[in-house]
């Protein structure tokens, strides 16, 4: 799994811990609005590729339908 724009931090965290000192360096809350709606759209792409840096997730490491 890739994390996504639509994903809340929240969200994000439960299922990646170490996304946590992403959003803690980002300043972002750990709420359940999405990143979508918390990050400037600028921002968000940048924001995206280091969260999944962070936890090792990329489009490579995922299959189509789960």
């Amino acid at each position: 799994m890739v994390i996504q724009s639509n994903m809340s931090p929240a969200a994000i965290v439960e299922v990646w811990e170490a996304a946590a000192d992403v959003f803690k360096k980002h300043k972002i809350p750990l709420t359940k609005k999405t990143l979508e709606t918390l990050v400037e759209e600028e921002q968000l792409n940048s924001l995206l590729q280091e969260l999944n840096a962070a936890v090792g997730s990329s489009t490579a490491t995922c299959i189509e339908g789960g």
